[in-house]
Formats: C-alpha cells, structure tokens, sequence
C-alpha cells in the first residue's frame, strides 16, 4: 500500500487515493495493463517535484502491479506451445518496452538519490535498476538482439555509483547480469535462454569480481569491462588498457559448483530440487549447463575446425518443408522429384570451415530465422544442395544478421522412411559431412517419431535399417535423430 505522503508534483499519481485508484483501475488484459504501467514509469520518473522518497516509493508500487502480468506474459512467450507470430511480437515489443521504461525508471531514482546523497535509497533504487536493466538485456537476448549498448553504459553507472557506496547487492546484480551475456546466450534456444539467466542467478554468489586480476586468480576472472564505457563484458583475450574503472570477473567457484550439477544430473536424470526449476525438463537443463561449463572454463572455447575467410552468395531455404521441397519434395507430401524450391533467399558466406559456415543475412525477412532452424543451402553456382542448422545467431541491426551454421550433410536426400506400424514418411537421410564416423542422422517431420524406434528405407534397391544413437534434438517443425546404419540381407 502507498503511504500518505503529501506529494507537492502536480502530478495525479502525488495523490495517494488517485494513485491507489489508477493500480486498482489497471487494465484485466494483461498486455494493456502492461502498457499503461510502462506509461506512468515514464511519467512519475520524469514529473518535477516529487521528492527522491516519493519517487522510490511510486516506482515501487508501478513495479509490484506489473510483477504478475509480467510473470503470465513471459509463461506465454516461452510456452511449450509456441504463440502466432503476430502474438509472439506483441508480447515481447511490450515485455521489452515494460522493462526499458522500468530501467530508466529505476535508474533516475538512482540519480535523485545521487544528487540528495541519499545512501540508503540509492541502494534501494540501484539494486532494482539493475535488475531492471537486466531483464531489459535479456529480452534483447530473447529475439537475438541487436543488444543495444546504451543499456550497457547506464547498466555500468549505477553499479558504479553502488560500488562506490559499498552496496553489496548491488554487485551481485551487476554480476548475474554480466556473467550471462558473457556465456554467449546468442547460441541458446529461448527456452533456454530463460533457464540460462535462472541458472546464473542460483550460481551468482559464488561469482567474483575485482579492480585487476591477481597473480592466483587462477584462470577465475576471464572477462572485463569498463564501467565508464558504454560497453557489454568481453573475454580477456588480452589483457586490456589499465584505468580505474575498469573492471574483471568470472565464475570463481561457480564453475566447480555447475560441473558438481552436471554430474548430480547425469547421474539421477532428475533436475535437482534446490535449483528452483520446477517443471524443467533434465535434458534441456543438461544442455544448458554444459554450455555454460563450456565458456566459464578458463580454457575458451575452441574451434574444431580452423576458418577460411571467403565471400561468396549462398541460396537458403529454410524449415523442414523449405528443404524437403529445395532437395526435390513437395513440402513435405508425397515425393515429386520435379518440384523446384522456391522462395530461397539469398545470404552472405563470410568464412568457412569443415564443419560449417559463417554468414550474414543482409535482410531479415520474416521472424522465422532462429537457433536450431533447419536450412538447405546452395552456393552461389553450384548445383548440390548442403543442409545444415543454425547454431549460433546474433542481429547487429534491425535488418542484418550475422549466423553460425553448423554443416549436419554435404549430400543429404530424401526418402521415405517406415515405423513399425505407424506407416511411412518423407524424411531427410543426412550422411555425416565426417568421413568414416558410421552415423548417419535423419529429419522428420515435428510429432511423426516415437522414442527408440528404428527407421526402415530401401536405397538403391536394398533395405536400410537405421537404429537410433543417443537423444533427438527438435527444432520448432522437425526433430533430428542420429542413427547407425546396416543393411538387411535379403
């Protein structure tokens, strides 16, 4: 409940009663409601005359109102049934603007607090600034970005102005913050960028932080930033300019108490109850874990395969019925080796390697490019088709991309495959670009394969049983299934 302070802004929000009575009077629709909150953020933070306390206390109850909308919205947003594409931008334009205008918000409170040097209310407002901030980060992370470094650069003052005051929530908050943008979130499903952020979270009090890396550091402090710069953390690939606001830290005993999960895991398949993932499936969690024990190593992650620069035109189609079709199908009905894909759009190739291909995507078209989307792709000139994923995706404007795809087959065909009495169905058969490994992985359409069966095809007139190895990856219409291959003897 607000108290009665007898506000002096001319402001209808400096009356308790009215200000009670537009959070009783909010929208039940929760996107509107949302809305109107992210309104009056704006409008209580900017109106002259409210006193700094006044001020933390309005933007306290907006952000209270807001918390349960907020909380159904993103359940929405990352459900298992994904919403239309006109509802998934709906809800992240507003979860997204919610959180920017709450940010800023929280951070002039920060300055008031500032200015009236105010300690135990610039704590207050500091911490919910960056968590704010944080949410706002995340959101950008959601659609793959472009991550907008103003947000950096009022992210990077606050905790300075926290720090300076020894504010030690505060730094809790910058570091959940910065050790999940520096774990690469641009390679992770959505999904699994919530589970991501709730893992930094449970991990952050074991994270470290300081002015300069000590001698016995021992590889815990692998990334920097500069608090005076508009800046997200980067790797220290080397050592950086010494100034006084700069800063390093890592996962200190963070990574050992993540790789203790990971075993706990693998060990019993069940998400341990003290992580506050209720409902999380343990392979997903798993995935997540191992690629965040992946970039808090203090070894960064290495490449299999070395880079070849090149530039060169390269035509996509994308999703499972867009490959189906460019390789000869009939999106994904009955075979017709005529057909012609259409509607390929043409992409970029910055570099290349054995195992896949960097490129950039000059205009985005659509909200369908996504982690894990299947793509058929064609070289500019040639004839064959190579299918493969996206792997890693990261927007640097409104309109342009830039996309790692992982190569799964440079001669990949279709075929129909059979299931013990579930009948057959138009599947991508997908040698290994790896000579020799004796897999072989296969596309099915999304909801067509049952757990544990073998696959039967015939090629060139003799019966291939494939029999399947280790758990199918799923995309949003395909799941992909690793197989090893034998022939049936007649």
């Amino acid at each position: 409940m607000l108290n009665l302070f007898g506000g002096k802004a001319d402001h209808p929000m400096a009356n308790p009663k009215e200000a009670r009575r537009i959070l009783d009077a909010l929208p039940a629709q929760e996107l509107k409601a949302l809305d109107e909150l992210s309104h009056w953020h704006e409008s209580v933070s900017t109106a002259a005359g409210f006193k700094p306390a006044e001020r933390l206390q309005l933007t306290g109850a907006l952000d209270e109102a807001a918390q349960p909308r907020l909380r159904k919205l993103s359940r929405d947003y990352l459900g298992a049934t994904r919403p239309s594409r006109y509802q998934e931008n709906l809800l992240w334009t507003q979860m997204h603007e919610y959180w920017r205008q709450a940010g800023l918000a929280w951070a002039r409170s920060v300055d008031g607090f500032l200015q009236a040097n105010d300690a135990r209310g610039l704590a207050t407002a500091a911490v919910r600034a960056l968590r704010a901030l944080a949410q706002q980060i995340k959101w950008q992370h959601l659609r793959y970005g472009p991550i907008d470094p103003k947000v950096w650069g009022v992210i990077n003052n606050v905790f300075a102005a926290a720090e300076a005051r020894g504010v030690a929530d505060a730094r809790i908050e910058f570091l959940k913050t910065a050790m999940f943008s520096a774990s690469s979130p641009d390679g992770l499903l959505p999904v699994e960028i919530e589970l991501a952020e709730k893992l930094v979270s449970e991990l952050a009090g074991n994270f470290v932080i300081a002015t300069a890396p000590p001698g016995d550091a021992k590889g815990e402090l692998l990334y920097w930033t500069d608090l005076a710069q508009a800046m997200a953390p980067v790797r220290m690939t080397k050592a950086p300019q010494p100034v006084p606001t700069l800063r390093h830290f890592g996962p200190g005993g963070g990574l050992a108490r993540l790789q203790e999960i990971v075993k706990r895991l693998e060990a019993t398949g069940q998400v341990p109850s003290d992580l506050n993932l209720v409902g999380a499936d343990p392979e997903v969690v798993l995935g997540v874990l191992r690629h965040l024990a992946l970039y808090w190593s203090p070894e960064p992650p290495a490449r299999q395969h070395p880079r070849h620069p090149v530039k060169s035109r390269l035509a996509i189609a994308h999703g499972f019925d867009g490959v189906v079709e460019a390789l000869g199908g009939a999106g994904g009905g009955s075979l017709d080796f005529d057909a012609k894909g259409t509607g390929a759009e043409s992409w970029i190739v910055d570099n290349v390697s054995a195992g896949g291909i960097g490129a950039v995507v000059p205009q985005v078209k659509g909200d369908w490019l996504r982690v894990g989307t299947l793509l058929a792709m064609q070289p500019d000139g040639g004839a064959n088709w190579v299918v493969g994923m996206v792997r890693r995706l990261s927007r640097t404007s409104t309109q342009e991309a830039r996309v790692g795809i992982q190569t799964l087959s440079r001669a990949p065909a279709l075929a129909k495959f059979s299931m013990h009495g579930l009948g057959e169905h138009v599947g991508v058969l997908l040698p290994s670009p790896v000579l020799g490994s004796g897999e072989t992985s296969i596309a099915l359409k999304a909801g067509i394969y049952a757990r544990g069966q073998n696959l039967e095809t015939e090629v060139q007139g003799r019966q291939h049983v494939f029999m399947p190895q280790g758990t199918p990856e799923s995309g949003d219409d395909y799941e992909l299934v690793r197989f090893r291959g034998m022939v049936r003897e007649a």
